[in-house]
């Protein structure tokens, strides 16, 4: 008789999927909330600045002293005037193998005038930014090429200094004359 049809066996096969599947059931949770553990951490980057604090400044009012004061110094400046001075807060999380993704960016610009007076405030964020992408490709340099005789025969008939020395010492021909690289021996002697 084939044990497969036989009624306990196949009561027992069917107690061991319900096991089965109350321990993944069980388990399920406590193996997602785990995931929690690994995920990556998010990381604040450039100057910390909230709504809070550039609320403050007042065009035609604030002055660069009043800005040091509330923001601190500035991310940077625009490259071609100093009067522009650029705030970026960004909160990144890494991602392995690849670059940070950007969860919150926030860009604050000031313009002043000659005067150090704030003109102008503007806030950006993440999604006025512009993905500026990666060329794969490369620039040519002329000379960096070289071909397969060219490294195997690489230093043949290049220049040696030494060449030029008529002795063993240098000799008086050398670029130093009478005193030659190595002197004959007659180095260093007391009087």
């Amino acid at each position: 008789m084939n044990s497969a049809s036989h009624p306990s066996a196949q009561k027992r096969t069917r107690h061991h999927r319900t096991l089965f599947a109350s321990a993944v059931l069980l388990c399920a949770p406590l193996l997602v909330g785990g995931c929690s553990l690994f995920s990556p951490i998010p990381q604040p980057r450039g100057s910390l600045i909230e709504k809070e604090d550039y609320s403050q400044l007042v065009p035609g009012t604030s002055t660069q002293s009043d800005v040091m004061d509330v923001l601190g110094s500035p991310t940077a400046h625009a490259t071609f005037d100093d009067n522009t001075w650029i705030y970026v807060s960004m909160v990144t999380s890494p991602r392995p193998l690849n670059f940070p993704r950007i969860d919150k960016q926030q860009v604050v610009v000031l313009n002043f005038d000659n005067t150090g007076i704030l003109r102008k405030l503007n806030t950006l964020d993440k999604k006025q930014a512009i993905d500026v992408g990666m060329v794969g490709r490369t620039t040519p340099a002329p000379g960096t090429k070289t071909s397969v005789l060219q490294q195997l025969l690489g230093n043949v008939g290049r220049y040696n200094p030494m060449s030029n020395m008529g002795s063993t010492f240098g000799g008086s021909s050398g670029p130093m004359s009478n005193q030659g690289t190595g002197q004959g021996g007659a180095g260093n002697t007391l009087p």
